[in-house]
């Protein structure tokens, strides 16, 4: 895959459609995964397609070089293969212009950023890529890169640093910010980038700190696709369709959906054109997303896991689990303000047609990454909420159950599994002097980064996780959910 080998492409292959030479780069991507690939860079793929060509990207990886060595030998270019169940359709996307690995040389990342063509800086960094503490809402200081990048900004390593790096000289260059847009699958995120930025600023120049908040823009933002990750079979397979090789290609369903506060520093695409919908509040829909969508992901990933079930497609098919679903769907819906525009029980509907897509091979151990930092939005908001209006929490309580016994690391079927989690070592060592269901429960609900001193101190709380946690230990999974179906 390379700019001399698009002509050579099958012709079903959609190319991009525009001279790739003639496009700028306006556009700086923080954390160039695959989701990025297969959403935002979709976007402003079709606005370069539309002929604004101001908006091809420049990726930066934070830690890794594997996209760059992926990417730059091809150009930059990578397929996104959309899979329906039923037909698979291939787009070449054309709008990153290269990869940079920050760690590598990081003022070159900083020198991007501050060229006056960039007027949006984006991220998906994961929660743990802002270095907040999840308790507080600061800076996390103690950590070696945060603690570096609040003495010298020379060399950054870390997003909120890079982003004031890179401010700053533009503060000095006498040009505006660049529009920070967090494209992380967390509630308030622009707050959350915002929040980190001011405080890396504050600590270097009250001034520049200043010019931000009051020049500055971090928007809101939801954002929703499905992008399983790629396995070395999809590439080969990939491979074999197009007559040549694509390292970077992304595979994806159909569904996808954007929404941005509006609410720019500078210039942006047109965006409404290009079917992301601009709003004024963007928590009534980041809460409905998080909250079914995100809630019931989580559980399906970690009591499907448990149950031995590698992909979501095959947890929903068992009809006890699917109920279940429907279950926690009912919960967490009275705990929603829907925006106008969102039919809940459409929405529903669509989200269990996507879980149901058997072609997107969507593993339960990916979604079931990094829980102790997605528990708190998926699971334990709407628990609080439902708590408070005096209403059950039986299936909540359930996924809740089924992540604390994840933490043991082994399957019903005796299969062994890491934890993959920035709190594993932390969660391992809470978890480790307790043995019946009852102890496990309460040892979690100690840790404050996660569970809120609220809601552990709530019996409804605990002993609604407890039953759930004795029921799907005692019978298994698929047992428990028989009889509560």
């Amino acid at each position: 895959m390379a700019n001399a080998t698009l002509t050579d492409l099958p012709a079903e292959v959609e190319r991009p459609g525009y001279d790739r030479a003639a496009v700028k780069t306006g556009v700086v991507h923080l954390g160039i995964g695959a989701f990025h690939r297969a959403h935002q860079a979709v976007v402003f793929d079709d606005a370069l397609r539309s002929g604004d060509l101001r908006w091809g990207i420049l990726g930066v990886s934070l830690r890794s070089p594997g996209v760059r060595d992926q990417l730059n030998p091809q150009d930059g270019l990578y397929s996104v293969v959309v899979r329906d169940g039923v037909a698979d359709r291939t787009r070449i996307i054309g709008a990153v212009q290269g990869v940079l690995v920050a760690p590598e040389d990081p003022a070159a990342v900083v020198a991007a950023m501050a060229s006056p063509d960039i007027h949006i800086v984006s991220l998906t960094v994961t929660e743990k890529g802002y270095r907040l503490d999840p308790a507080s809402g600061g800076l996390l200081t103690e950590d070696p890169d945060v603690a570096a990048d609040l003495a010298d900004l020379s060399r950054p390593r870390t997003a909120p640093g890079f982003l004031v790096a890179a401010l700053a000289e533009r503060r000095r260059q006498g040009l505006a910010p660049f529009t920070v847009i967090s494209c992380d699958n967390l509630p308030h995120n622009g707050a959350r980038v915002r929040s980190a930025v001011q405080a890396m600023a504050e600590a270097h120049d009250p001034a520049l700190a200043e010019w931000i908040a009051t020049e500055g823009a971090f928007p809101q933002t939801m954002v929703d696709r499905i992008v399983p990750a790629t396995t070395p079979d999809d590439i080969a397979a990939q491979g074999a369709t197009l007559g040549v090789r694509d390292e970077g290609m992304v595979k994806t369903e159909p569904f996808t959906q954007w929404v941005v506060e509006d609410r720019f520093a500078g210039p942006r695409p047109d965006f409404a054109a290009l079917r992301v919908q601009l709003t004024a509040e963007v928590a009534p829909w980041e809460d409905a997303k998080l909250r079914l969508l995100n809630g019931a992901h989580s559980s399906i990933a970690y009591l499907g896991g448990l149950a031995g079930h590698a992909f979501v497609h095959q947890v929903v098919a068992i009809p006890a689990f699917r109920a279940f679903v429907e279950r926690l769907w009912d919960e967490a819906q009275t705990t929603l303000n829907p925006p106008p525009g969102l039919d809940i029980p459409a929405y529903r509907a669509d989200l269990m047609a996507r879980f149901s897509n058997p072609s997107l091979q969507h593993r339960t151990r990916q979604i079931a990454m990094d829980g102790s930092q997605k528990l708190p939005q998926r699971l334990l908001a709407s628990i609080a909420a439902r708590l408070d209006a005096e209403q059950s929490i039986d299936a909540l309580a359930l996924g809740v159950a089924g992540w604390i016994k994840w933490q043991g690391g082994v399957t019903e079927t005796g299969e062994t599994f890491t934890i993959d989690d920035p709190m594993a070592a932390r969660l391992a060592e809470t978890l480790s002097g307790a043995t019946t269901a009852e102890d496990k429960v309460r040892a979690v609900s100690s840790l404050s980064e996660i569970v809120s001193p609220r809601l552990a101190d709530d019996i409804r709380f605990t002993a609604a996780v407890t039953r759930g946690l004795k029921g799907i230990t005692t019978d298994g999974v698929a047992g428990h959910l028989a009889k509560q179906a």
